[in-house]
């Protein structure tokens, strides 16, 4: 059955030293990568709703998907609310250390407080508050507003930078081609397409009435999947009626509670920005790290190609299963979770995580939130996916 059924139905080294180093290092790094994984799900789409539905003309599920498809929306600026639950244990700033550490690895220099791939890592647990700009491809901005800091990362043709005013820090790197965008998400369109992907046969697509939106009037886009098994229970999309952009988005778990994410503008304005939004030149006085070109996934682009799996360890991504059930596997080449003396001054982390289980794989251990989970058999294998324990199990069944 197609998704939109009716006007009112419609519906992811050279040495041996080398190779081992970075496969011990996703032993531990692929537990926090769960967390990368969600802050995909943030980006800068939504926000918080006025009170009111207003009365706007009727409208079909397919005729909105294909609004938003269209929307040619390139300027926007606005503070954007994110609110994240992903039901993770108290991680004291770890798996921020734990991805810049593994981003230093893997770019073979020193880290930096202001180095996107670590910092964004932030948007994963907990309340924050967002100021957006966007200018077309060639230039976007966002600033997470913090206690008497900030810290922002700008998009300006080929230059992306990275500060962090607390420590005076800046992080420099390049984009390969001037127009393309950077590892900072830009609009909330950007997100929105994302969530759409998963628009298939196994998906319900509903228009689910209107919404008042930063001061804006919505149609709200209700996408839920047909398949069981998934954690993912709704996705809620509310979108200008003007400018078809997507100003509003929460992700609701299937297994109830409040949601897992619930990101929107408080206050936003189509305007063009001024020029000076995107300009930046280190302070006297900062720290400046050279990083490399924007070619490798972070937090914002957790999903490697085969060539960046391959170059940090694995043996390149497969998927198991379809629609909101499919489940990406790698091989890290390691030994699996270490437990023990082994696991150090992790232990109690990957712990506080780590649900043990056995099957005909073997063993191993599922690290849980309230939307990715994920398995890491005891011979190296990684099976992670919105799905449930029972469906991760499964799926490494079927390949062991």
């Amino acid at each position: 059955m197609a998704p939109y059924e009716s006007d009112e139905s419609t519906t992811a080294a050279e040495s041996d030293d080398q190779r081992a180093g970075r496969r011990r290092a996703a032993r531990y790094v692929v537990p926090v990568a769960v967390t990368g994984v969600a802050v995909a799900t943030i980006g800068l789409v939504p926000a918080l709703a006025d009170s009111g539905s207003p009365d706007l003309p009727k409208i079909s599920a397919e005729q909105l998907v294909q609004h938003i498809a269209e929307s040619d929306t390139e300027q926007l600026s606005g503070t954007v609310r994110v609110n994240t639950d992903l039901g993770l244990p108290d991680l004291g700033g770890l798996e921020s250390g734990l991805l810049a550490g593994a981003a230093q690895d893997g770019a073979g220099g020193e880290g930096s407080a202001a180095d996107p791939s670590a910092r964004l890592t932030e948007l994963a647990s907990g309340t924050h508050t967002l100021r957006v700009a966007a200018d077309g491809p060639d230039r976007q901005k966002v600033s997470l507003l913090q206690d008497a800091a900030e810290y922002s990362v700008i998009h300006n043709g080929k230059d992306v930078w990275g500060y962090d005013s607390k420590s005076n820090e800046v992080y420099h790197s390049t984009t390969a081609e001037s127009g393309k965008a950077a590892d900072v998400p830009a609009t909330p369109k950007d997100f929105a397409e994302q969530a759409l992907k998963a628009v298939d046969d196994t998906t319900s697509v509903t228009v689910d009435g209107t919404a008042r939106v930063a001061g804006r009037d919505t149609y709200k886009l209700l996408i839920k999947p047909k398949q069981s098994g998934t954690t993912v229970g709704a996705i809620s999309i509310a979108v200008d009626a003007k400018t078809w952009t997507p100003l509003k988005f929460t992700l609701t778990p299937a297994g109830g509670g409040a949601a897992v994410v619930d990101v929107g503008f408080t206050q936003v304005s189509f305007a063009r920005p001024a020029a000076s939004t995107f300009d930046f030149a280190p302070p006297k006085g900062a720290k400046v790290t050279q990083g490399d070109s924007h070619e490798h996934p972070t937090a914002a682009q957790p999903f490697e190609t085969e060539e960046d799996a391959a170059a940090r360890g694995t043996e390149g991504m497969n998927t198991i299963g379809e629609g909101w059930n499919a489940i990406a596997t790698f091989d890290t080449g390691g030994e699996g979770i270490p437990s023990g003396e082994e696991a150090g001054d992790f232990g109690g982390f990957l712990d506080s995580l780590g649900d043990h289980v056995s099957g005909k794989f073997g063993s191993g251990t599922v690290f849980e939130t309230r939307l990715i989970n994920a398995l890491i058999t005891e011979d190296g294998k990684v099976y992670v996916g919105a799905v449930t324990e029972d469906a991760l199990v499964k799926a490494a069944e079927s390949r062991g």
